[in-house]
């Protein structure tokens, strides 16, 4: 009776809802297209008792569990444990998807209040002394159950999740951890917030030709057409949006203003005011200290690289200056040649970082007759897409049909059915292409649904690619940078990750090492500019011609420019966050002081500053990349080498290493551990020169 109630709960709120409020559509059938979230119809206030809800009925799936008389077994624990918490899997995905990409102060409201309800019901089942019993019992007779390789992973990844949540603690510790898990959850979102309100808080407005100074046409519109949908009466505003400062630095003739504008972006989450993020980090430094010695680790870098291919902090920081000291090197002889233009032109200044971008362009034109608005027109959003299609296609045999009735959180976001080599359908993409001011920076691939088993039946994942990209202005439609192409493949390659893993059990599906995880979308950058497929969808957006092959010519020829920066801004913020991660904090932490330490104790030069500084450091906010941000260059080794696979075999497209990608690489991941996956594919293990030769820094 007691299971049959709380089943029946969702009916009972829906029918006794306020009048004018429109039914939860968590508690029923979507009756949507392929059973896709229904966002014309959720609303923010849906959320909180649809997140409660599924905590109840969470709860009571896991009693069940623990009050079963019966013996403990593969199927009725760790089976009936990966199944259960279907509603929580509706809503927090939804939930968490619109934060990143559609918030409003409402749902940061609801965000406050849900997030320590979340952490606790996170913490009541990972430390549930009678489930983890269950689990072990399990785990500790694994040997004798006859146990398939995929279940015999999935068992010991669940006791192990249970170990590393403190499971196996002392109950004082025990609670201990649970409320430093509390804390953390709500400092990580409070950081989060911040940053979102100091990049929403600028806008640099031009008032003058004078300011104007420089700028591309298509610059000068995109910034008119912000200025008008801002309301702002003016030739333009800049803000802090990538496609709005990043071009502005890169054209402006006025110095001063370039200073103004990267001061703003480098200070966000720095500036001493309601938004400022230093006494919270310092606070989240400490929390994931003693966090981590309660677990056993010295500190939280240990913990986390403890089940990562690197395996610990010294192996991490020997890979990091392996590639710092050249990228440094090679930093210093673009700074050094930057100088020396400025110095030609008669300037009395030393270079700064707000020049760089400035000067780095001048420095482009001159050594390699290239312009970055020359290569825009060739890189239209839709010839993109259709260049990330067409290698899905050629590398897998994927096909992608636009479905606009399947309803969007917003108007500028598609939605496309994907159909496997087969014509069998693999699930749904979204693509959310431009920024707004509801939508966190950078670019990133979720989940609305994932993929995986229930009851024995297929459950199709809907994926989606976030970005920040250049919007449309002028009369044209949006043209993307070379950087913002490479970046859509990448994102696309997480997508196809999504798609193609197939494990039975939701704990294993897509279970991969973090530092493992960047492989499958990295290594689609590499085609972004080869021959054979850049000539079928970089075609100019007006005339539909290709690129020329000159122009091709320019763009590998300019390979190798700028990667000292490149690789010294992202190496310093991956060796910032080690340091963070691997420091024995006292009470007091001065954030300012101890990012300058870190610093001048890796011999950055002033002149540039780390990708990301500690106060918007958003990947370390949360647990994802902490003491993680060093993997988009471990996993750049493997997509190196994998793609030199496809190189030496004279076809890139080559139809038996890309099966043998998508089987090791993408789908068993439920079956090996990284590095096993990766010599599975390669037959080898991977090389770091082409890594080192492609970064130009060998």
């Amino acid at each position: 009776m007691k299971h049959l109630f709380l089943l029946l709960i969702p009916l009972i709120m829906m029918l006794s809802g306020c009048a004018d409020r429109s039914p939860n559509p968590f508690f029923a059938d979507y009756n949507t297209p392929f059973d896709a979230p229904p966002f014309d119809r959720i609303d923010d206030e849906h959320f909180l008792p649809a997140i409660e809800e599924g905590i109840r009925q969470h709860q009571a799936e896991i009693e069940a569990i623990i009050s079963n008389p019966e013996t403990p077994t593969f199927e009725n624990t760790i089976v009936a444990y990966d199944q259960a918490g279907g509603l929580l899997r509706r809503v927090n995905p939804v939930f968490g998807g619109l934060r990143g990409a559609e918030t409003n102060p409402r749902l940061q409201e609801i965000a406050r209040e849900a997030t320590p309800m979340l952490s606790d019901h996170s913490n009541s089942i990972r430390m549930n002394q009678e489930l983890f019993a269950r689990i072990q019992a399990v785990y500790e007779q694994r040997e004798e159950l006859s146990l398939d390789r995929e279940q015999m992973r999935v068992v010991e990844k669940y006791y192990r999740d249970f170990e590393r949540s403190g499971a196996a603690l002392p109950e004082e510790q025990r609670e201990q951890l649970a409320e430093l898990n509390s804390r953390m959850s709500m400092v990580s979102l409070q950081l989060g917030e911040n940053q979102l309100a100091e990049t929403n808080a600028f806008q640099l407005t031009l008032e003058t030709e004078e300011d104007l100074a420089g700028l591309p046409d298509n610059v000068r519109d995109a910034a008119a057409e912000a200025a008008e949908k801002a309301g702002v009466d003016a030739l333009g505003i800049v803000t802090l949006h990538n496609p709005s400062w990043i071009p502005f630095l890169r054209y402006s003739e006025r110095r001063d203003l370039r200073e103004k504008v990267f001061t703003a972006y480098f200070m966000r989450g720095d500036n001493d005011n309601e938004n400022d993020n230093k006494d919270l980090f310092a606070e989240l430094m400490q929390l994931r200290q003693e966090m981590s010695r309660l677990m056993g680790y010295n500190n939280y870098a240990e913990y986390f690289q403890s089940i990562q291919m690197a395996q610990n902090p010294q192996n991490v920081y020997d890979f990091l200056y392996e590639i710092w000291e050249p990228s440094l090197a090679l930093a210093k002889q673009e700074r050094d040649q930057m100088q020396a233009i400025i110095e030609r032109e008669g300037g009395d200044f030393k270079l700064a970082p707000w020049d760089w971008w400035y000067y780095a362009e001048i420095l482009r034109k001159e050594q390699y007759d290239l312009d970055d608005a020359e290569l825009k027109p060739y890189f239209a959003i839709g010839n993109v897409r259709e260049g990330n299609f067409i290698l899905a296609n050629k590398l897998f045999g994927l096909t992608f049909e636009a479905r606009p009735e399947i309803p969007v959180y917003h108007e500028e976001v598609e939605a496309y059915e994907v159909f496997d080599h087969d014509g069998s359908h693999l699930g749904i993409l979204f693509i959310d292409p431009h920024p707004r001011t509801g939508k966190r920076g950078g670019a990133w691939c979720g989940t609305y649904r994932s993929g995986a088993y229930e009851n024995g039946e297929k459950i199709y994942p809907i994926v989606t690619i976030v970005m920040n990209f250049s919007r449309p202005s002028g009369g044209q439609p949006a043209l993307l940078t070379w950087d913002e192409t490479t970046t859509y493949f990448h994102e696309f390659g997480h997508a196809l990750h999504n798609f193609f893993a197939d494990g039975r059990y939701r704990r294993t599906s897509r279970s991969v090492p973090r530092d493992f995880v960047e492989l499958p979308s990295q290594i689609l950058e590499n085609w972004a500019g080869e021959p054979e497929l850049i000539k079928k969808y970089a075609l100019h957006y007006e005339t539909g011609e290709p690129m020329p092959l000159e122009l091709q010519q320019k763009m590998r020829n300019a390979e190798f420019f700028n990667q000292g920066f490149i690789n010294a801004e992202y190496i310093a913020a991956a060796i910032l966050d080690m340091d963070w991660h691997t420091a024995d904090h006292g009470e007091e932490i001065d954030v300012r002081a101890f990012e300058i330490a870190s610093l001048e104790n890796m011999g950055l030069i002033e002149e540039i500053k780390p990708r990301y500084r500690t106060t918007y450091f958003g990947h370390i906010f949360g647990t994802g990349y902490a003491a993680g941000y060093y993997v988009y260059r471990w996993a750049g080794v493997l997509d190196a080498d994998a793609f030199m696979a496809f190189k030496e075999s004279d076809d890139l497209f080559n139809q038996e290493l890309a099966e043998r990608f998508r089987k090791y690489i993408l789908a068993e991941n439920s079956l090996r551990d990284g590095m096993d996956a990766y010599v599975k594919f390669r037959r080898q293990e991977p090389d770091i020169e082409p890594f080192l030769i492609r970064s130009g820094l060998k």
